[in-house]
Order: C-alpha cells, then structure tokens, then sequence
C-alpha cells in the first residue's frame, strides 16, 4: 500500500547540534549581559516610565513584561549548558542493568508498545516491520506488541501475519495510559518501548539507548521526535542564489552563519522539534529534568511500578485511615482491627494501581512522579541522537487539536497538582518544571504584548511616559543583547521559528488556560494521521483580526502624525510601527499555515 510519505522515506534525519565550549561560553556572556540590562529595563519601567495618566494601561503591560522577563530568566537557566549523559555499551545481560545481582546472566528483555486505536492498520504495519529490523549486538529476548484500544478483527490479522503480539480489551478506561497499563499486565520485559502508531523505530533504537540502564537509577530515556514528512524547502542561501546570483548566496550563507540555517518554504507551522528536544530537553539533563513525552521513549518497568506501588500504597493508607475516621466519629471509639483491615480492603477495591497516569498528559505526568520519588532518586535522560520518524500533523485542524492536548494537559497538571511546589523534587528539577507551565501561561502576557501597540496607534495612549531618548536607552540594550545572547544560546539552528510559534499559538495557550479554570475536563483526541478537508481560517480568526488592526492602526497613527492630530509622536510611532511588524510577521506564520496543502503524489 502506498502512503503520501512514500517519497520521503529516503530522507535521514540530522545529527545531533555540535557542543562547543567557546560558544557555550559566548552565550553564558551574553546571557548574563541580557539579563543584567533586562533588571536596568525594568526597574527603570516600574520606577520612571509609567504613564500616570493610563495607569489602566500601564500597569498591565508593566506587569506582563515582568512576567515575560521572569520566563526569560527561566528559559536562560534551562538553556544555560549542555552536558549530555556519556554513551555506555549495550549491556549482554540484564545483570549489568540492575546493580544487585550483577550475576544474573540472562539476556535483556524488551517489550516494545506500538499504541494503536483507528489509525490506518497498513500504517501500524510499517512500525511493526521497523520495529523488527531493530538489531543488537548481543541475545535480547524481542517481543513486539500492537495494543489495539479499536478492538478491530483487521488490526488483530496483522498482528498475527507479522508475527507480533496483540493485545486489546473491552473498554477505554484512561485512553492511551489504560492501554498501557493493561498491556503491563501481560507482559514481563525489563524494559518497554513505547511507540505510536506511526512511529518507526530505527534500526540502532536499542543498541544506542539501553547502555544508560547500566546506571541502575536511570528510570527512563527519551529519544528525540523527528517529523520526516516535513517540506524541507530550500536554505535562504540556496533561495537568494536562484534570485539574485552569486551576491545572493554570499549574503544568504553570512545571514545563515550567524542565525542558523534558515530554510524558505519549510514547515507550515513552525514546528521543526528539533528546538525542542535538541536545545530544550537535551539541556535538562544536567538538572535531571527531561521528561518523558511519550513516543520513541525506552522505560525500567522496575521504575515505573516501583512508584506506581508507592503511590498505590500511599493512597491506600490515606484512604482507610480517612475511613477509620469516620468510623471513630460514628461510634465515638477506634476502630477495631477487624474494622481497620476492613476499611483497608475497602480503600484497596475502591483505589487503581496506576503505572501510567491516567491522564491526557500521562508521559509528562509519569516523569513527575518518578522524580518526585525520594527513596531512589531516578533519573530521566534524553539521548541527543534521533532513533525513529514519525508523521507530521497534515493541517492546522490537526496541529490545533495536538497542541491544545499538550497545552490543557500541563497546566491541568500545574493548577491541580503542581510538580513546582511539591515534596521530593530538586531545586533544577522544579524551575524546569516550571519553564514548562510558565510558557504556557505566557499566552496571557502575549495577549497583552499583542494590543499593546493597538492601543497607541488607535486611541494615542502610551504605557510610557513618553517616548524619547530615555526609553530607547532602555528598551534597545536589552533587546540588542537579548537577541545576540540567543544567537549564540540555539547556534546551529534558527531559533526565529519557535518565537513567531509560540507568539502565534496564543489562541490555543488562551482556550487551554480557560478550559482549566473553569474545570473543564481535557479531552483524549487521537490526533489524525490523514489530512482533515475543509476551510481552516476559522481557525485563526484572532491572527488575522491582529494583522488587519495592526495594519489599519499604523496607517492611522502615521496619518495622524503627519496632519497633527492628537499626541502622537515620531518616537511613539517608530516603537510601535515596529512592535506590530513583529506581531504580524508571527501572526502570518498561523495564517499561512491555514492555506497550506501538502503537495500532491505524482
């Protein structure tokens, strides 16, 4: 059977970003810098800028810049160095992973998750195949399974005529986590490889990740996600020599050496992972930070029942002495010790054991409670080299409903059980976490960033006090030192991209944040895997209502100026023309993204 992605299966994915301690000194530098001219910024915004005579518009915007240099400080220490965990030999048996008995000479036992539920069954079928062709260097006790949550005769044949296991059940109880679960209990692998549906596996999965298990703490390693099928466009130095010649390459390949590759005509969305899991998470590990995010990410079944014992025990004992209680205040004495092993095997029935949270957010959740746990201390590591593919969202109603999964499941996790604030993290641990939650708060201050400028330019209304010299000797050092600090912080790749994205996708950030608070539950959507027909625009309504006001508002605000109608200033209209150029460039990037079709097969 043919797929949309057949043309792009020769595709090989990139290496790992090259560490290099003179950059990563330049960096720490201009971090320091960044920060130091940021805390001038703001006190100097706090303490000499405000406009009194708006302080309903100054003081939230004041306080929106507050919070985003609070998520800038956050992001600089997640960012602060790389120090990836050394590379160790595939373990020959699983003795060497365990630290006790290291004579126990049997080989490594892998169980291998492909979590299925309506995606297409030939699709499934590729990812069994790869996952087979995964090799290693010494016996390993392979068992592949496919955990059918659709419960189809179709998905159950091919699963037999490959040779692997399948494993359904007759409800739906915690979605992909319940899955999970229920497969567990069939199976008994030292370790477990949780793919999706469409991921494939490469053949040096195991054989590259399993040496970390020979630290007996490590609980779990997350390989980074690679989307293959992602138009790969051309670099700008490519794009600028096909226009203007040789002048054009010169000038494309300088911009890119000091940016990052920059590629024109790529990813809709702005949503290359790479970002993510090369710079991101790869720069937790020295925190013991990186989190699980599902897919393409190898697990000790040790650890993950280990905690899920504890915590089944802990709730347990919450449980019956809460019950215990009711019985003394009912009876006005304590409870026997028949009635107290009653009131436990009432809790036992009532309470589930839980490997896997039963949560739209069950990877990220599952690493909080294993780096929670104090007894053992386990440890998380994200392994630099991509070790599978994967499929791309094909539209934005795709992208839309993935990214509002991602963003309800974190801050339901921050509002209703703060990994931040509870007992047994680290102090790294915990300001990673938070990096995390408080990017997705940080819709509520773009918003603001967003009408900011609408403001002035349609009502002449400055959160400053004016506009003159002393606000640009303020405003541009920072903003100078800031972008060259992060040139250096994400060398080798654009960091522009993740910007314009995470400014654009506040709509998404905004209904996750709402849906939350009003205790709305978050829902379990498989994201498609084909691309959705229809009209997208509606969609990105609020990008577009951005760019067509920004745009009105300067061509106001300019002519104003020019006829000397209300206070507008030239210093006033240059900020701002300026601040809403940036908001329209990141607001084009969902807009585009709604009219984007892929190409059609040949």
């Amino acid at each position: 059977m043919s797929f949309y992605f057949t043309r792009f299966e020769h595709r090989r994915p990139p290496d790992p970003l090259p560490h290099s301690v003179v950059v990563e000194k330049i960096w720490q530098g201009l971090a320091i810098v960044s920060l130091l001219l940021g805390a001038r910024y703001m006190v100097w915004r706090w303490t000499e800028s405000l406009n009194w005579d708006a302080l309903w518009f100054a003081i939230p915007l004041v306080v929106a810049e507050s919070c985003a240099y609070f998520g800038l400080a956050l992001f600089t220490l997640n960012l602060w160095k790389t120090h990836d965990y050394p590379m160790r030999e595939p373990p020959d048996r699983i003795g060497q992973c365990i630290g006790g008995d290291a004579g126990d000479d049997r080989p490594v036992a892998v169980d291998v998750f492909i979590a299925t539920y309506n995606e297409e069954e030939e699709l499934v079928r590729l990812s069994i195949r790869d996952a087979k062709a995964m090799r290693y260097p010494h016996p390993i006790a392979l068992h592949i399974h496919v955990l059918d949550d659709g419960r189809r005769a179709t998905m159950r044949s091919v699963a037999e005529e490959e040779g692997v296991g399948y494993i359904s059940r007759d409800n739906n109880v915690g979605f992909k986590a319940g899955n999970l679960r229920n497969a567990m209990e069939q199976t008994s692998g030292d370790f477990i490889l949780i793919c999706d549906a469409d991921t494939r596996p490469f053949p040096t999965l195991l054989e590259r990740t399993l040496g970390y298990f020979r630290d007996p703490d490590v609980a779990f390693v997350q390989t980074p996600q690679w989307f293959y099928d992602l138009p790969e466009g051309e670099t700008l130095r490519q794009w600028l020599g096909r226009r203007i010649g040789l002048p054009g390459r010169w000038m494309g390949g300088t911009i890119e050496w000091m940016f990052g590759e920059i590629r024109v005509g790529e990813d809709p969305f702005a949503n290359d992972p790479g970002m993510f899991y090369d710079i991101i998470q790869r720069r937790r590990n020295p925190y013991n930070a990186a989190f699980c995010c599902g897919a393409a990410s190898l697990h000790r079944r040790e650890a993950v029942m280990f905690v899920a014992l504890r915590a089944y025990g802990d709730a347990i004992a919450r449980a019956s002495g809460e019950t215990r209680s009711r019985l003394a205040r009912l009876t006005q004495r304590q409870a026997s010790p028949e009635g107290q092993a009653l009131a436990r095997w009432q809790a036992a029935q009532a309470e589930e054991l839980t490997p896997y949270k039963f949560h739209v957010s069950e990877d990220i959740y599952t690493s909080i409670v294993l780096h929670q746990d104090r007894r053992r201390r386990w440890k998380s590591v994200l392994h630099p080299h991509i070790e599978s593919k994967m499929l791309s969202p094909q539209d934005l109603l795709t992208w839309t409903i993935q990214r509002f999964k991602y963003a309800g499941g974190s801050l339901d996790i921050f509002f209703h059980d703060n990994p931040v604030t509870a007992a047994g993290m680290s102090l790294g641990q915990r300001l990673m976490y938070l990096t995390t939650f408080w990017s997705y708060l940080g819709a509520v201050w773009n918003l603001a960033f967003l009408l900011a400028p609408l403001i002035y330019m349609f009502f002449c209304i400055a959160p400053v006090s004016a506009y003159t010299g002393d606000f640009f000797g303020h405003a541009l050092p920072f903003l100078i030192a800031n972008e060259l600090a992060f040139m250096f912080g994400t060398w080798g790749m654009s960091g522009y991209k993740g910007k314009v994205s995470y400014l654009a996708s506040f709509p998404i950030s905004l209904r996750a944040l709402w849906a939350v608070l009003r205790k709305q539950k978050i829902k379990f959507p498989v994201t498609p895997k084909e691309r959705q027909d229809g009209n997208f625009l509606h969609l990105v309504w609020p990008q577009a209502v951005i760019i067509v006001a920004t745009l009105i508002g300067f061509c106001w605000s300019a002519i104003a100026l020019c006829l000397g109608l209300g206070n507008y200033s030239l210093g006033g209209l240059i900020a701002n023309g300026l601040w809403g150029l940036n908001n329209i460039l990141a607001m084009m990037v969902m807009v585009r993204a709604a009219f984007w079709k892929p190409e059609e097969d040949a």
